[in-house]
């Protein structure tokens, strides 16, 4: 009888410690193309900032728990963002294109985030990109082909999450839809009991009188690119940010604090600059993940016991390359650079403009100088310089130019090769401008992060958040 009491006794005590270290608040966050040498490039890139050969670490590395994931998809090695997306949210492999869906196109399968709801929770989905690119919508809506936007937000509504945020809506008018239904994305708006905000100043005019939130950039923004809010390093005062997003995500969900929250963030212009094969871009991109999730530390660090905070990425892109056959680096020389690609392909538009296309070698001199350092804080070879000035010839007093084709942009020749040198002369390299198989990182803290130890697959991470918050997989 003792025997059974102290049975008892200690079934009790394990049930009791386990729901004490529940996760009642879950922050999810998602480094779209964020692969291992992403983030060990940008620790080393702040190193040398510092002065030292090393690493200066950033907020979520020195989280307690780290290790890394495998992202191959159902039918590929090399995985896209809809498959990667839909293992991270569904614990499920699927075909590469496919949202929310198995691998036979039919059959869907449900979120975390879907799980969470379920069990009561309020949900937040939120990204840099538009809020029906793959990422974000694995979470929330299923179908074959993640370019059908416009039925990806119709399915945004069906889900009847708490908060999404992110840029805009890619097809609100359903210019390629296929469903029959021809209502615009904007007008279904408020029917379905959401209010939504144009930036994080509107934002903060309209929460507290909001049941349900979309927050996207301002008008003016999408105006300019609805695709996302600007990259860190071309970001002008005012703009959306992902810190802002995060902050005003988390402020919303915790209005009924009873419930507790599930929240997923993608920084999803790591991947576009990892498109790019722009290092700088892509450094700054870690840099602000790295803001965001310092948001949700403050908030875990005011509830430690019932908070779950997990960092990881989707795959990684560009096949990046830290060194390129010397035994060194020489990461600090992209301080220099202070725009993207995408960033100086503006510049040299608005050249073209204000000289009526007739833009001098002199006056290209000078924003070479002014955003990326050149002839002045770095100095270029002269096979560098012979490089540049060709291509000022062919593309500013040649023929009709021939844009720089990447995944998610077109740019002028001079602005990508004056990306190639820079990034010559920091000693990195790529393998292509799409995706790889390597690892991608897994950072966790609080309750429940104890889970993710060990070599994982991306269909385990969904899974081990589930179970360290309660949530029952549907």
């Amino acid at each position: 009888m003792k025997k059974l009491s102290s049975l008892l006794i200690l079934f009790l005590l394990s049930v009791t410690f386990a729901y004490a270290q529940q996760a009642k608040y879950v922050f999810y966050f998602i480094g779209d193309g964020m692969g291992v040498n992403q983030v060990q490039g940008t620790e080393l890139y702040l190193g040398e900032l510092a002065g030292k050969i090393g690493i200066s670490p950033i907020g979520f590395t020195q989280f307690p728990y780290a290790t890394v994931a495998t992202t191959f998809s159902a039918t590929n090695g090399v995985t896209d963002s809809a498959a990667s997306g839909t293992a991270l949210a569904t614990g499920n492999k699927t075909k590469n294109g496919a949202i929310g869906m198995e691998k036979d196109l039919t059959t869907s399968v449900n979120s975390v985030a879907t799980w969470a709801k379920a069990s009561g929770k309020r949900v937040g989905i939120a990204t840099s990109v538009s809020i029906d690119h793959a990422t974000p919508a694995a979470f929330y809506a299923h179908n074959a082909s993640r370019k059908n936007y416009y039925q990806i937000g119709l399915d945004l509504f069906k889900s009847g999450f708490d908060f999404y945020a992110g840029s805009d809506f890619l097809d609100p008018a359903g210019k390629d839809n296929k469903s029959g239904v021809s209502e615009n994305l904007y007008d279904m708006i408020e029917k379905n009991g959401y209010v939504l905000a144009r930036g994080y100043k509107d934002y903060l005019k309209k929460c507290k009188k909001a049941d349900k939130m979309i927050l996207f950039q301002t008008q003016e923004a999408s105006d300019i690119d609805r695709y996302s809010i600007p990259y860190a390093l071309d970001r002008k005062k005012g703009a959306l940010t992902l810190a802002d997003i995060t902050r005003s995500a988390v402020n919303f969900l915790s209005k009924d604090s009873s419930k507790g929250f599930f929240l997923m963030v993608e920084g999803g212009k790591i991947d576009w600059a990892c498109h790019s094969n722009d290092a700088a871009t892509a450094f700054n991109e870690v840099i602000d993940l790295d803001e965001a999730v310092k948001v949700a530390y403050e908030f875990y660090a005011q509830h430690p016991d019932e908070t779950l905070i997990v960092i990881t990425a989707d795959h990684e892109t560009g096949g990046f390359v830290l060194g390129t056959g010397s035994d060194k680096l020489n990461l600090q020389v992209l301080k220099n650079q202070k725009v993207s690609e995408s960033g100086f392909t503006q510049i040299l538009n608005s050249l073209r403009k204000k000289y009526n296309n007739k833009v001098s070698w002199e006056n290209v001199q000078k924003a070479l100088k002014e955003n990326f350092g050149f002839w002045e804080n770095v100095k270029l070879t002269k096979e560098q310089e012979e490089q540049l000035y060709a291509t000022y010839q062919k593309t500013f007093q040649g023929d009709a130019v021939t844009m720089e084709k990447s995944e998610y942009s077109q740019d002028e020749p001079l602005a990508a090769e004056a990306k190639r040198i820079i990034d010559e002369i920091a000693l990195v390299g790529w393998t292509s401008g799409g995706h790889s198989a390597g690892y991608v990182p897994v950072f966790a803290i609080g309750a429940g992060a104890e889970q993710f130890q060990g070599r994982l697959d991306n269909t385990d991470i969904p899974v081990k958040i589930a179970q360290a918050a309660g949530y029952t997989k549907e």
